[in-house]
């Protein structure tokens, strides 16, 4: 499988123009009105707490840095098939800085502490055509070889000038810190390497989705797969590219979710409604999982004191060919939990998920969504024998009324409609 081959991935126009509503959506303010071209640290109330940190850091006040990558690499959307792409590097060095990119323990940190993560990662940029992937410069190829290693590496970049924050924020991928273009990078040190991403980035004659899921079994963390697919080290030799930052993390959850889901459709089924939650970074995600063939639903709703009709996208059991326009990265996020929820029972069902998004929001990336499906999951079961129990226990854990969940939701519709055989016995 290759990204443009899977509906979970955006292609090229269509990629850049759902990934500027998806920033729209989440970076719409008083102050920029989602307009991440006028989004700045100094205007930013957001980044209120951060202001005085960054700008009191000399070191990234210069033409040259020397620090350890966590490692992290970042590749731009816009002007795609040509696009920006290189390390994230901090100021810092002689320290642990995998935590800075390291998106699975995140959840344990507050919002102002990933925010000072993430804003101290300078970012280098090169400019250079996706199909370059396969045949890297100098530069491409430093940026490649740091991406592959699971451990800190010390990275020196020359910048053709100082680096300046510029719309930190993206639509799914985390923020970065100031950027600038890259004159030169050196990687300073050995990259530490897995054994297994070095076979498959060797390995020109496994497809993309294949080496995706070969390296989550063997137990390779999901940022560091994304990075790798990110700079085009994934997939056979002639289709190997540079794949933008936020449409890789979407496409990766699409591909491993996507190897579970036959397993999954060969198991029983649950055999009562069972309800999870969890909550963090002014975010709640809340699900509901029923005995049915695996289908699913993403809700996602935003700006509650509006009283909204949450936004949602699904798919019954026969699967979806086409991108979930409406809630886009947030879909195929928690989907991915789901799935490897359920196939570590050996169970089947079908599942709706709540999202909701509160005030003191700060827009961080789809990983959250991840990252707390993945936290509710791990929960012990709230469970019931029928749908109106569930939708009791449901009220009580989510802020929006259940009204306007399912006023959006076509599960739910679906559900109430169904009847099952034992009915009739």
């Amino acid at each position: 499988m290759t990204p443009s081959s899977s509906p979970g991935f955006p292609r090229g126009e269509d990629g850049i123009r759902d990934t500027l509503a998806e920033v729209r959506r989440e970076v719409a303010c008083g102050v920029c009105q989602g307009d991440i071209k006028r989004c700045r640290l100094a205007i930013c109330p957001y980044l209120d707490r951060v202001r005085r940190w960054f700008e009191g850091r000399r070191d990234l006040q210069t033409t040259n840095l020397f620090g350890a990558s966590p490692p992290s690499a970042f590749v731009g959307s816009w002007g795609y098939p040509k696009v920006l792409v290189g390390p994230l590097v901090p100021p810092v060095r002689d320290e642990d800085t995998s935590i800075l990119d390291a998106s699975e323990s995140w959840l344990a940190y507050d919002l102002a502490e990933i925010l000072r993560f993430r804003l101290s990662l300078v970012r280098g940029k090169a400019p250079r055509r996706v199909a370059e992937a396969r045949e890297p410069d100098s530069i491409l190829s430093t940026v490649q070889e740091g991406a592959m290693a699971s451990k800190p590496i010390d990275t020196e970049m020359w910048f053709t000038k100082k680096p300046s924050l510029v719309s930190p924020f993206s639509a799914r991928a985390p923020p970065s810190g100031p950027s600038a273009d890259i004159a030169k990078v050196d990687l300073a040190s050995n990259p530490s390497v897995p054994r297994r991403v070095d076979d498959l980035v060797s390995d020109t004659d496994v497809r993309a989705g294949e080496a995706v899921a070969d390296l989550y079994d063997h137990g390779i963390t999901q940022s560091q797969i994304t990075r790798i697919f990110s700079v085009g080290l994934l997939g056979t030799k002639e289709r190997r590219r540079l794949v933008p930052t936020e449409w890789s993390i979407t496409a990766v959850d699409d591909i491993l979710a996507k190897a579970l889901i036959d397993e999954v459709r060969s198991h029983p089924w649950i055999d009562e409604y069972e309800v999870y939650s969890a909550s963090g970074l002014a975010n709640n995600v809340a699900v509901l999982l029923f005995p049915q063939a695996f289908m699913f639903e993403g809700l996602e709703a935003w700006n509650l004191a509006a009283d909204p009709t949450p936004a949602h996208d699904h798919e019954f059991a026969g699967g979806r060919t086409t991108y979930p326009d409406r809630i886009a990265g947030a879909y195929h996020a928690t989907r991915l939990p789901v799935l490897e929820h359920l196939a570590a029972r050996r169970r089947q069902a079908g599942a709706i998920v709540f999202m909701e998004v509160y005030e003191d929001w700060i827009p961080l990336g789809v990983w959250r969504y991840r990252e707390l499906a993945r936290a509710a999951l791990a929960k012990k079961a709230i469970r019931f024998s029928g749908l109106s129990e569930a939708e009791g226990e449901l009220s009580g854990r989510l802020r929006l009324r259940l009204e306007n969940w399912w006023r959006a939701s076509a599960l739910r519709a679906y559900l109430r409609t169904q009847r099952r055989i034992t009915a009739y016995a």
